[in-house]
């Protein structure tokens, strides 16, 4: 039986605990000072935010098979624009079909770019319609590419000697990549540039205020900046691995408005690979060879602990090139997925929890916090709250009021609580009944491609029961039919 985690009657009781493992982990008891500090105006580029609370780009998996929002999109964004964060940052969308990690996200083109005009249209008109006004709702897309992860076919920036044995040929069925499996070319990256650049001048036309360039979770971004193996002209050399980056920047803002602002989530730390050990189905690393040199933000030598010397050079590199807005995270959900999202209860068929989820938070928030002190006039957007449950806000005043973030990220529980926001906002408190308990449904539903579509909706159903229980059901009945 898993154990459980999360007993804290009292934030005290969470400040004890966090001090017994010997964790820094920041509390603002207040809550009148925990509504002041969350809802502090935040200078983003030309825009201003009218709080200090962003909705983390999350996707639902229900796109149609053209890759426009459906039915199930248009709900979820309406329920956060209602929320009252000041930030939504619109989940990855694709700059090309090869590029969808499955065959429901989203995806960019002049084919669908009416489509997500409507959905920044009826999410501003949602907002509106609780808020008042839109002058001070800040709203960007996040663009992407899922590289390895592409759906159906992988397409690799470099080969790693764990994850390739985890990335299977066509996404559902477990026949790991052979050895000699081509990667991308310096051609085919180059196309890359062009794609993103077009994109991001349809998101412009759209209404956005911004794009973010997704580099984390191990999708193309974050894999060519860890592809020190690699051969050519994007690998090897930092300065190799960044010139997409580079590139992509340069050429989106030779097509977008002066105003229009870029944006990066990053993710600062790759972690290793994980399995199910012998012991009760416990997380442990995959066995590796030292230098250990197929991670970004990785220590070679010591590959469980973060350096953070080449994301700082990386996000040094943005904001010089005029990045105005980064999203801190970590880890990678496919082969390590308590990095990013530290859990209570692993998605079945996954490992249990390698260490105490109050550790994957503090993780999370130090080195956003080391991030943030590098760069104090940079706004950064803080990640791992959701398994702090409904003491989450209290921590993230307290990483704002110490200067270790600008504004803290909503993830997954936004999916479970989309007023979370606005109860922080003007109660100072959280229902404990509807915060979401880290149970990973949604993450199990982002996984069964069981679905007519081949890929079924992700979304909370616990707390969102009567859209996601009859879905969850369905998948599982799929599942054990075969």
């Amino acid at each position: 039986m898993p154990r459980r985690y999360f007993r804290y009657p009292t934030l005290e009781d969470l400040d004890r605990e966090a001090r017994q493992l010997k964790l820094d982990l920041r509390l603002e008891p207040d809550t009148r000072r925990v509504s002041s500090l969350l809802g502090r105006p935040v200078r983003i580029g030309h825009y201003r935010a009218g709080n200090s609370l962003a909705i983390h780009p999350m996707e639902g998996c229900d796109g149609t098979p053209l890759g426009e929002p459906d039915e199930l999109t248009f709900r979820r964004y309406d329920r956060f624009a209602r929320g009252g964060a000041k930030l939504i940052w619109f989940e990855a969308t694709a700059v090309v079909p090869e590029g969808r990690a499955n065959p429901r996200q989203l995806l960019l083109n002049r084919a669908t770019a009416r489509s997500l005009r409507s959905l920044l249209d009826r999410t501003l008109e949602a907002h509106r319609e609780v808020h008042g006004s839109v002058d001070d709702l800040v709203v960007i897309l996040q663009l992407t590419h899922s590289g390895r992860y592409s759906h159906p076919r992988p397409l690799l920036c470099h080969h790693h000697p764990i994850v390739d044995r985890l990335t299977y040929l066509d996404g559902s069925r477990r026949v790991p990549l052979p050895p000699d499996y081509p990667l991308m070319d310096d051609a085919a990256i180059e196309r890359l540039e062009d794609a993103y650049a077009q994109a991001a001048g349809l998101a412009a036309d759209i209404g956005f205020h911004g794009i973010d360039i997704k580099l984390t979770h191990g999708y193309f971004g974050n894999e060519l900046l860890g592809a020190k193996t690699r051969q050519g002209r994007y690998g090897g050399s930092l300065h190799n691995r960044t010139r997409f980056l580079r590139n992509a920047i340069e050429k989106i803002k030779a097509v977008t408005h002066d105003r229009f602002l870029l944006a990066s989530r990053i993710g600062v730390f790759d972690g290793l690979p994980y399995r199910a050990g012998a012991d009760n189905g416990r997380g442990e690393p995959w066995p590796c060879s030292l230098p250990y040199r197929h991670g970004f933000g990785v220590d070679e030598h010591r590959p469980q602990e973060p350096d953070l010397t080449e994301p700082k050079q990386v996000i040094a590199l943005m904001k010089q090139s005029g990045v105005g807005l980064v999203n801190v995270s970590m880890g990678n959900p496919y082969t390590n997925p308590h990095i990013g999202r530290p859990f209570e209860k692993p998605d079945e068929g996954n490992y249990q929890t390698p260490e105490h989820p109050l550790i994957g938070v503090d993780r999370h928030f130090r080195l956003c916090g080391e991030i943030q002190q590098a760069f104090p006039d940079l706004p950064i957007v803080g990640t791992g709250y959701s398994w702090l449950q409904h003491w989450q806000h209290h921590a993230g005043a307290a990483n704002l009021r110490d200067g270790l973030a600008t504004i803290m990220g909503i993830g997954r529980g936004a999916l479970a609580y989309p007023d979370l926001p606005a109860d922080i906002l003007t109660q100072g408190t959280l229902n404990p009944a509807t915060t979401c308990k880290t149970l990973t449904f949604c993450t199990y539903l982002m996984r069964q491609k069981t679905h007519p579509w081949g890929q079924h909706p992700t979304g909370c159903p616990p707390f969102d029961k009567e859209i996601y229980g009859p879905v969850i059901k369905e998948a599982r009945s799929r599942k054990r039919r075969g």
